[in-house]
Protein backbone atom coordinates (compact mmCIF):
# COMPACT_ATOMS: atom_id res chain seq x y z
CA UNK A 1 0.00 0.00 0.00
CA UNK A 2 1.47 3.62 -1.22
CA UNK A 3 2.08 6.28 1.57
CA UNK A 4 -0.84 7.73 0.19
CA UNK A 5 -3.61 5.48 0.57
CA UNK A 6 -5.46 5.12 3.89
CA UNK A 7 -5.84 2.09 6.31
CA UNK A 8 -8.64 -0.29 4.66
CA UNK A 9 -11.39 -1.03 7.38
CA UNK A 10 -11.36 -4.62 8.79
CA UNK A 11 -14.18 -6.51 8.05
CA UNK A 12 -16.88 -6.25 11.41
CA UNK A 13 -15.99 -10.02 11.96
CA UNK A 14 -12.36 -9.22 13.00
CA UNK A 15 -13.24 -6.03 14.67
CA UNK A 16 -12.20 -6.24 18.32
CA UNK A 17 -14.82 -6.56 21.19
CA UNK A 18 -15.87 -2.93 21.84
CA UNK A 19 -15.68 -1.34 24.89
CA UNK A 20 -18.65 0.46 26.14
CA UNK A 21 -19.53 3.47 25.06
CA UNK A 22 -20.59 5.70 28.06
CA UNK A 23 -24.78 6.04 28.88
CA UNK A 24 -25.82 8.98 30.66
CA UNK A 25 -28.64 8.84 33.29
CA UNK A 26 -31.70 8.41 31.94
CA UNK A 27 -30.31 7.39 28.42
CA UNK A 28 -30.96 4.03 26.21
CA UNK A 29 -29.01 2.84 23.45
CA UNK A 30 -30.58 0.49 20.93
CA UNK A 31 -28.41 -0.65 17.26
CA UNK A 32 -30.50 -0.89 14.32
CA UNK A 33 -29.77 -2.38 10.81
CA UNK A 34 -30.63 -0.41 8.09
CA UNK A 35 -29.39 -0.96 4.23
CA UNK A 36 -25.40 -0.58 4.49
CA UNK A 37 -24.75 -0.19 8.04
CA UNK A 38 -25.41 -0.53 11.43
CA UNK A 39 -26.70 2.23 13.53
CA UNK A 40 -26.78 3.15 17.50
CA UNK A 41 -29.19 4.98 18.75
CA UNK A 42 -29.26 7.34 21.81
CA UNK A 43 -32.44 7.65 23.35
CA UNK A 44 -34.21 9.57 26.34
CA UNK A 45 -37.93 8.41 27.58
CA UNK A 46 -39.87 11.44 26.90
CA UNK A 47 -41.18 13.53 30.03
CA UNK A 48 -44.95 12.29 28.43
CA UNK A 49 -46.73 10.11 25.98
CA UNK A 50 -47.23 12.15 22.68
CA UNK A 51 -44.51 14.70 22.18
CA UNK A 52 -43.31 14.86 18.69
CA UNK A 53 -40.11 12.97 17.46
CA UNK A 54 -37.01 14.89 17.36
CA UNK A 55 -32.98 13.25 15.69
CA UNK A 56 -30.21 14.69 16.69
CA UNK A 57 -26.61 14.61 14.28
CA UNK A 58 -23.31 15.02 15.36
CA UNK A 59 -20.13 16.63 13.25
CA UNK A 60 -16.79 15.12 12.61
CA UNK A 61 -15.19 13.20 15.68
CA UNK A 62 -18.35 13.37 17.60
CA UNK A 63 -21.13 10.81 18.58
CA UNK A 64 -24.32 11.34 20.27
CA UNK A 65 -22.81 12.05 23.27
CA UNK A 66 -22.50 15.60 22.13
CA UNK A 67 -26.49 16.14 22.23
CA UNK A 68 -26.80 14.94 26.53
CA UNK A 69 -27.07 18.27 27.63
CA UNK A 70 -29.84 19.43 25.17
CA UNK A 71 -31.75 16.26 25.27
CA UNK A 72 -31.91 15.62 28.66
CA UNK A 73 -33.13 19.97 29.05
CA UNK A 74 -35.82 19.19 26.09
CA UNK A 75 -37.23 15.76 27.61
CA UNK A 76 -40.47 17.78 28.24
CA UNK A 77 -40.78 19.12 24.47
CA UNK A 78 -39.50 16.46 22.50
CA UNK A 79 -39.17 12.63 22.20
CA UNK A 80 -35.33 12.75 21.65
CA UNK A 81 -32.85 10.58 19.76
CA UNK A 82 -29.70 10.90 18.56
CA UNK A 83 -27.55 8.69 16.03
CA UNK A 84 -23.93 7.80 16.12
CA UNK A 85 -23.18 8.58 12.33
CA UNK A 86 -21.14 5.05 10.29
CA UNK A 87 -17.77 4.82 12.17
CA UNK A 88 -18.34 7.13 14.90
CA UNK A 89 -19.51 6.73 18.87
CA UNK A 90 -20.85 3.36 19.04
CA UNK A 91 -21.42 2.39 15.19
CA UNK A 92 -18.93 0.15 12.93
CA UNK A 93 -17.75 1.52 9.97
CA UNK A 94 -20.39 1.65 6.81
CA UNK A 95 -20.36 -2.18 4.97
CA UNK A 96 -18.91 -0.05 1.80
CA UNK A 97 -16.39 2.57 3.36
CA UNK A 98 -18.19 5.18 1.95
CA UNK A 99 -18.54 8.31 4.30
CA UNK A 100 -19.71 10.60 1.57
CA UNK A 101 -21.70 13.88 2.57
CA UNK A 102 -24.85 11.68 0.79
CA UNK A 103 -23.57 7.93 2.52
CA UNK A 104 -24.65 10.23 6.20
CA UNK A 105 -27.35 11.80 4.92
CA UNK A 106 -28.98 8.91 3.33
CA UNK A 107 -27.71 6.73 6.74
CA UNK A 108 -29.90 9.07 8.73
CA UNK A 109 -33.25 9.01 6.00
CA UNK A 110 -32.62 4.75 6.28
CA UNK A 111 -32.52 5.43 10.26
CA UNK A 112 -35.90 7.31 10.14
CA UNK A 113 -37.95 4.89 7.73
CA UNK A 114 -36.78 2.20 9.92
CA UNK A 115 -37.96 4.12 13.01
CA UNK A 116 -41.54 5.24 11.20
CA UNK A 117 -40.49 8.06 13.48
CA UNK A 118 -40.67 11.04 10.54
CA UNK A 119 -41.55 13.59 10.41
CA UNK A 120 -39.17 14.89 13.14
CA UNK A 121 -37.13 17.73 14.61
CA UNK A 122 -33.94 17.57 13.03
CA UNK A 123 -30.48 18.79 14.84
CA UNK A 124 -27.10 18.71 13.36
CA UNK A 125 -24.25 20.16 14.50
CA UNK A 126 -20.71 21.15 12.09
CA UNK A 127 -20.70 18.07 9.27
CA UNK A 128 -24.33 16.30 11.03
CA UNK A 129 -25.45 20.12 9.99
CA UNK A 130 -23.97 19.51 6.27
CA UNK A 131 -25.63 16.05 6.43
CA UNK A 132 -29.28 16.91 7.54
CA UNK A 133 -29.47 19.75 5.33
CA UNK A 134 -29.09 17.58 2.74
CA UNK A 135 -31.26 14.99 4.39
CA UNK A 136 -34.37 18.38 4.73
CA UNK A 137 -33.68 19.42 1.28
CA UNK A 138 -34.04 16.16 -0.42
CA UNK A 139 -36.70 14.41 1.96
CA UNK A 140 -38.50 17.73 3.74
CA UNK A 141 -41.40 14.66 3.93
CA UNK A 142 -39.25 13.59 6.80
CA UNK A 143 -38.38 16.77 8.51
CA UNK A 144 -41.12 19.31 10.92
CA UNK A 145 -37.89 21.88 11.70
CA UNK A 146 -34.37 22.09 11.43
CA UNK A 147 -32.41 23.50 13.99
CA UNK A 148 -28.39 23.84 12.63
CA UNK A 149 -25.86 24.43 15.38
CA UNK A 150 -22.62 26.16 13.38
CA UNK A 151 -23.14 23.96 10.67
CA UNK A 152 -20.28 22.97 8.42
CA UNK A 153 -21.56 24.80 4.78
CA UNK A 154 -18.96 25.75 2.01
CA UNK A 155 -16.77 28.76 3.09
CA UNK A 156 -14.30 30.30 0.17
CA UNK A 157 -12.09 31.56 2.99
CA UNK A 158 -11.70 29.05 5.43
CA UNK A 159 -10.01 29.92 8.81
CA UNK A 160 -6.59 29.15 9.51
CA UNK A 161 -7.32 27.52 12.90
CA UNK A 162 -9.69 25.05 10.79
CA UNK A 163 -7.11 24.10 8.34
CA UNK A 164 -5.45 21.27 10.14
CA UNK A 165 -8.82 19.50 10.51
CA UNK A 166 -9.57 20.07 6.89
CA UNK A 167 -6.10 18.28 5.93
CA UNK A 168 -7.31 15.23 7.13
CA UNK A 169 -8.65 15.21 4.10
CA UNK A 170 -5.60 14.83 2.46
CA UNK A 171 -4.34 11.34 1.37
CA UNK A 172 -1.44 10.49 3.94
CA UNK A 173 -1.80 12.97 6.33
CA UNK A 174 -3.67 10.64 9.28
CA UNK A 175 -1.45 7.89 9.02
CA UNK A 176 1.24 10.81 9.10
CA UNK A 177 -0.79 12.65 11.94
CA UNK A 178 -1.02 9.42 13.92
CA UNK A 179 2.75 8.36 13.84
CA UNK A 180 3.62 11.88 15.24
CA UNK A 181 1.77 12.13 17.62
CA UNK A 182 1.76 8.41 18.87
CA UNK A 183 3.05 9.53 22.12
CA UNK A 184 0.21 11.35 23.17
CA UNK A 185 -2.05 11.09 25.95
CA UNK A 186 -6.00 11.10 25.92
CA UNK A 187 -5.58 13.84 28.13
CA UNK A 188 -3.37 15.58 25.60
CA UNK A 189 -5.91 15.05 22.78
CA UNK A 190 -8.81 16.03 24.61
CA UNK A 191 -7.21 19.08 25.81
CA UNK A 192 -6.52 19.79 22.54
CA UNK A 193 -10.25 19.50 21.07
CA UNK A 194 -11.70 21.43 23.62
CA UNK A 195 -9.46 24.34 22.89
CA UNK A 196 -10.69 23.71 19.24
CA UNK A 197 -14.08 23.44 19.55
CA UNK A 198 -14.84 25.71 22.86
CA UNK A 199 -14.91 29.21 23.53
CA UNK A 200 -13.74 29.03 26.97
CA UNK A 201 -12.61 25.38 27.62
CA UNK A 202 -12.72 26.54 31.16
CA UNK A 203 -16.42 25.78 31.05
CA UNK A 204 -15.95 21.38 31.54
CA UNK A 205 -16.63 20.25 34.76
CA UNK A 206 -13.99 18.15 36.05
CA UNK A 207 -16.41 14.68 35.74
CA UNK A 208 -17.15 16.19 31.91
CA UNK A 209 -13.39 16.32 31.17
CA UNK A 210 -12.80 12.60 32.60
CA UNK A 211 -15.63 11.24 30.67
CA UNK A 212 -14.17 13.11 27.59
CA UNK A 213 -10.78 11.42 28.11
CA UNK A 214 -12.57 7.93 29.08
CA UNK A 215 -13.95 8.26 25.13
CA UNK A 216 -11.21 9.23 23.83
CA UNK A 217 -9.33 6.05 25.52
CA UNK A 218 -12.15 4.39 23.77
CA UNK A 219 -12.12 5.76 20.47
CA UNK A 220 -8.33 5.04 20.42
CA UNK A 221 -8.66 1.15 20.81
CA UNK A 222 -11.14 1.36 17.98
CA UNK A 223 -8.85 0.45 14.32
CA UNK A 224 -10.99 2.61 11.88
CA UNK A 225 -11.29 5.31 14.34
CA UNK A 226 -8.39 7.66 12.26
CA UNK A 227 -10.32 6.56 8.74
CA UNK A 228 -13.32 7.31 9.51
CA UNK A 229 -12.20 10.61 10.24
CA UNK A 230 -10.32 10.81 7.44
CA UNK A 231 -12.65 9.48 4.90
CA UNK A 232 -15.40 12.19 6.65
CA UNK A 233 -13.26 15.01 6.07
CA UNK A 234 -12.45 14.20 2.71
CA UNK A 235 -16.38 13.89 2.11
CA UNK A 236 -16.93 17.18 4.05
CA UNK A 237 -14.68 18.61 1.44
CA UNK A 238 -15.80 16.92 -1.93
CA UNK A 239 -19.20 18.25 -0.66
CA UNK A 240 -17.83 21.94 -0.71
CA UNK A 241 -16.69 21.61 -4.17
CA UNK A 242 -20.04 20.11 -5.86
CA UNK A 243 -22.13 23.28 -7.78
CA UNK A 244 -25.36 23.46 -8.90
CA UNK A 245 -28.70 21.33 -7.19
CA UNK A 246 -26.04 19.12 -5.20
CA UNK A 247 -24.41 22.29 -3.72
CA UNK A 248 -24.92 22.65 -0.20
CA UNK A 249 -25.54 26.21 -0.16
CA UNK A 250 -28.35 25.63 -3.16
CA UNK A 251 -30.05 22.46 -1.20
CA UNK A 252 -30.22 25.13 1.90
CA UNK A 253 -32.44 27.49 -0.22
CA UNK A 254 -34.55 24.24 -0.99
CA UNK A 255 -35.45 23.62 2.76
CA UNK A 256 -38.79 24.01 3.64
CA UNK A 257 -38.88 23.37 7.35
CA UNK A 258 -39.03 26.27 9.61
CA UNK A 259 -35.08 26.74 10.55
CA UNK A 260 -33.22 27.30 13.62
CA UNK A 261 -29.31 28.74 13.17
CA UNK A 262 -26.62 28.95 15.89
CA UNK A 263 -23.40 30.51 15.48
CA UNK A 264 -21.07 31.26 18.05
CA UNK A 265 -18.23 34.42 17.69
CA UNK A 266 -15.28 32.09 19.22
CA UNK A 267 -16.01 29.21 16.65
CA UNK A 268 -12.51 28.03 15.48
CA UNK A 269 -13.79 25.75 12.48
CA UNK A 270 -17.12 27.60 11.26
CA UNK A 271 -16.73 31.28 10.26
CA UNK A 272 -18.46 33.59 12.46
CA UNK A 273 -19.46 35.35 9.25
CA UNK A 274 -21.20 32.73 7.79
CA UNK A 275 -24.24 32.95 9.94
CA UNK A 276 -25.58 36.28 8.05
CA UNK A 277 -25.45 33.93 4.90
CA UNK A 278 -27.09 31.09 5.95
CA UNK A 279 -29.78 33.34 7.58
CA UNK A 280 -30.57 34.36 3.97
CA UNK A 281 -30.29 31.00 2.49
CA UNK A 282 -32.78 29.09 5.06
CA UNK A 283 -35.77 30.76 4.32
CA UNK A 284 -38.11 32.17 6.64
CA UNK A 285 -35.10 31.26 9.31
CA UNK A 286 -34.37 32.76 12.88
CA UNK A 287 -30.51 33.18 13.63
CA UNK A 288 -29.21 33.10 16.89
CA UNK A 289 -25.60 34.18 17.55
CA UNK A 290 -23.54 33.90 20.92
CA UNK A 291 -20.59 35.81 21.45
CA UNK A 292 -18.56 33.70 23.89
CA UNK A 293 -19.74 30.48 22.51
CA UNK A 294 -17.51 27.89 20.00
CA UNK A 295 -18.22 25.16 17.78
CA UNK A 296 -20.45 23.49 19.68
CA UNK A 297 -22.85 25.39 21.50
CA UNK A 298 -25.25 22.85 22.45
CA UNK A 299 -22.53 21.28 24.46
CA UNK A 300 -21.55 25.07 26.39
CA UNK A 301 -25.19 26.71 26.55
CA UNK A 302 -27.09 23.72 26.07
CA UNK A 303 -29.75 25.92 27.76
CA UNK A 304 -29.56 28.98 25.68
CA UNK A 305 -30.24 26.68 22.63
CA UNK A 306 -33.28 24.80 24.29
CA UNK A 307 -34.67 28.06 24.91
CA UNK A 308 -34.33 29.07 21.25
CA UNK A 309 -35.50 25.88 20.17
CA UNK A 310 -38.82 25.89 22.13
CA UNK A 311 -39.49 29.66 20.80
CA UNK A 312 -38.81 27.74 17.44
CA UNK A 313 -41.46 24.62 18.35
CA UNK A 314 -44.35 26.57 19.75
CA UNK A 315 -43.58 28.97 16.70
CA UNK A 316 -44.36 25.93 13.69
CA UNK A 317 -46.87 24.76 15.91
CA UNK A 318 -49.04 27.93 15.90
CA UNK A 319 -50.78 28.70 13.10
CA UNK A 320 -51.59 32.68 14.50
CA UNK A 321 -48.06 33.13 14.70
CA UNK A 322 -46.61 36.00 12.61
CA UNK A 323 -43.02 35.61 13.53
CA UNK A 324 -40.48 38.40 14.90
CA UNK A 325 -37.53 38.35 17.23
CA UNK A 326 -36.86 35.61 19.87
CA UNK A 327 -35.23 36.50 23.12
CA UNK A 328 -33.76 33.00 24.45
CA UNK A 329 -32.91 33.12 28.08
CA UNK A 330 -28.77 33.69 28.06
CA UNK A 331 -27.79 30.79 30.62
CA UNK A 332 -25.09 28.59 30.53
CA UNK A 333 -23.68 25.16 31.82
CA UNK A 334 -20.35 26.34 33.11
CA UNK A 335 -20.24 22.99 35.65
CA UNK A 336 -18.46 23.68 39.02
CA UNK A 337 -14.90 24.43 37.39
CA UNK A 338 -16.35 27.54 35.66
CA UNK A 339 -16.71 31.11 37.37
CA UNK A 340 -18.41 33.52 34.49
CA UNK A 341 -21.97 34.59 33.46
CA UNK A 342 -24.23 33.42 30.49
CA UNK A 343 -23.76 34.68 27.00
CA UNK A 344 -25.75 37.85 25.07
CA UNK A 345 -27.45 36.18 22.89
CA UNK A 346 -28.75 37.92 19.55
CA UNK A 347 -31.53 36.87 17.55
CA UNK A 348 -32.91 37.56 14.11
CA UNK A 349 -35.44 36.22 12.33
CA UNK A 350 -35.79 36.87 8.27
CA UNK A 351 -38.48 36.21 6.09
CA UNK A 352 -38.87 34.02 3.01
Amino acid sequence: MSSTELPSVPPTSVLPEPVAVRVAEGERLRSVRVPGATLTVRSRPPAREGLPPALFVHGLGGSSLNWSPLMALLDGAVDSEAVDLPGFGDSPPPDDGDYSITAHARAVIRCLEASGRGPVHLFGNSLGGAVVTRVAAVRPDLVRTLTLVSPALPELRVQRSAVPTGLLAVPGVAPLFTRLTREWTAEQRVRGVLHLCYGDPSRVSREGFRHAVQEMERRQRLPYFWDAMARSARGLVSAYMLGGQHGLWRQAERVLAPTLLVYGGRDQLVGFRMAQRAARAFRGSRLVTLPDAGHVAMMEYPETVASAFRELLRDATDPSDEGGTVQPDAQGDPGPSADIGGPTATTETTRG
